[in-house]
């Protein structure tokens, strides 16, 4: 304690000196001895209020913002003022820091794609971010300390939450009908409670959907199973004429065709959902690409359809060449089957000024209404289950032609109406179209006589 033997020594040079001073006037009065006395006590009473005034100065500092230094009058009260604001100003860093660290932690969990919901022993919400407050829909400045059941009335979140086994995460409806949300509740601290909440609509959805392609691919499989058991085991036990038994066998031929094309459907779906998307550098001639779907479309339609074929000259796509006569063939095959006989059915090019183009399929067949657009892609959606399977269909089509305009980064329009014919449009970004040669424009498309339908995007 270095300030402690100067104090001392300080101290008793002032009462030296107060009492020298007394001395003196007490010889010039003739009281020598009360003069000293009384001198001394002077001194020690006025060195008392000095030493007071420098410790009101400093508590008066303590009790304030301590926003400017504290006060350095006297070695003593100066070293414990000095001292003590170092310590303050060390605190308020320590402070600073912590709140720095405390705010990037909340920032990082803000930034997370799950909600995130504090709780304390009573249930009332200390914080949360923003998916939580989605989630559950919360106000994150109103809400707080408020008591998360009095606003959360899901009754299978109320009742998960006072059972208090959080094993397993419960699944319930989320505001507004919104989808579904996933809780996970975990203990922490002094009875606090961490909540974590997931939107699982999509994946809910996703499961959904792969427990109806499972269905269906059982479904589609087992029928013509079915028919090949049914005519085989015909066939075995009773007795068939020659005309008898080449019927049984057209017939069989006709399912094992149908299961072929099912089973062919799937494995091209599996293969576009898992390999990689095709490069941009292998270029796709267009009019070459409309032959090839023109020689199919004949043979299937068998002259009862007018067809109509733009073959444009240096229009070139990137991409893969079997993906995309797969997507056109599968949109020109439908038009062909579902367009009666004497029906018209158009493919063409068109060029935007933007660089882009699509490639247009038009009948003028039976049409689609306006409620079955948005499930058209679907794998196995049927607008008429019956027709499609009279026709031959599997209902994977649009499928492998959503997939296919995915992989090349485009989209898939479909525009139609009841009674005046579809549109089917394969839309392609400019990054994926050239001209062979310089100069070349891509021509207009044909003229065909189109109503004005309502047009539906479908997402791919």
């Amino acid at each position: 304690m270095e300030w402690l033997l100067p104090r001392i020594l300080a101290n008793l040079l002032w009462v030296l000196f107060t009492g020298s001073v007394g001395l003196w006037l007490g010889n010039f009065y003739g009281v020598s001895g009360v003069g000293a006395l009384a001198g001394s006590a002077l001194g020690v009473l006025l060195h008392s209020l000095v030493d007071a005034s420098r410790a009101e100065r400093l508590v008066q500092w303590l009790r304030g913002k301590q926003v400017n230094s504290a006060p350095r009058a006297g070695e003593f009260w100066g070293e414990v003022g000095y001292r003590i604001e170092r310590s303050v100003r060390r605190l308020e860093r320590s402070v600073i820091d912590e709140n720095e660290k405390l705010a990037q932690f909340l920032s990082a969990i803000e930034a997370s794609p799950n909600g995130v919901l504090l709780l304390d022993a009573g249930d009332q919400i200390e914080w949360c971010n923003s998916e939580a407050a989605d989630h559950f829909g919360l106000d994150p400045q109103r809400d707080k300390r408020q008591r998360v059941t009095n606003l959360v009335r899901a009754p299978a979140f109320v009742a998960y939450l006072q059972r208090g086994a959080f094993d397993e995460a419960v699944v319930f409806p989320g505001p507004g009908s919104r989808g579904s949300v996933s809780v996970l509740v975990r203990h922490y601290g002094q009875g606090m409670k961490l909540v974590l909440s997931q939107d699982v609509t999509q994946r809910e959805r996703n499961d959904a959907m792969r427990r109806d392609f499972v269905a269906n691919v059982s479904h589609e499989i087992r029928t013509p199973l079915t028919v090949l058991s049914g005519f085989i085991e015909t066939m075995v036990n009773l007795q068939l004429s020659e005309a008898e038994r080449r019927r049984v066998l057209e017939l069989m031929s006709q399912q094992t065709v149908r299961m072929q094309s099912l089973v062919g459907d799937l494995l091209t779906l599996a293969q576009l959902e898992g390999s990689p998307r095709p490069a941009a550098d292998r270029w796709v001639d267009v009019a070459h690409l409309f032959a090839l779907v023109q020689a199919d479309a004949q043979a299937l339609s068998s002259g009862r359809h007018r067809l109509f074929f733009q073959l444009p000259e240096g229009v070139q796509l990137a991409g893969s060449e079997g993906e995309l006569i797969s997507a056109v063939v599968n949109l020109v095959t439908n038009a062909v089957r579902y367009t009666p006989a004497g029906g018209s059915v158009t493919v063409s090019w068109s060029g935007r000024a933007d660089g882009s183009g699509e490639i247009s399929v038009h009948d003028d067949g039976l049409g689609i209404a306006r409620e079955h657009l948005p499930r058209l892609t679907e794998r196995f959606y049927r607008v008429d289950g019956s027709r499609s399977r009279e026709t031959g269909g599997t209902g994977l089509g649009l499928s492998i032609v959503k997939h296919v305009m995915l992989r090349h980064g485009g989209e898939l329009e479909v525009q139609s109406e009841v009674g005046k014919g579809s549109t089917f449009r394969l839309q392609f970004p400019s990054a994926r179209i050239r001209t062979a040669t310089a100069g070349a424009i891509s021509p207009e498309p044909l003229s065909v006589r189109q109503e004005e339908l309502p047009a539906l995007t479908v997402s791919t």
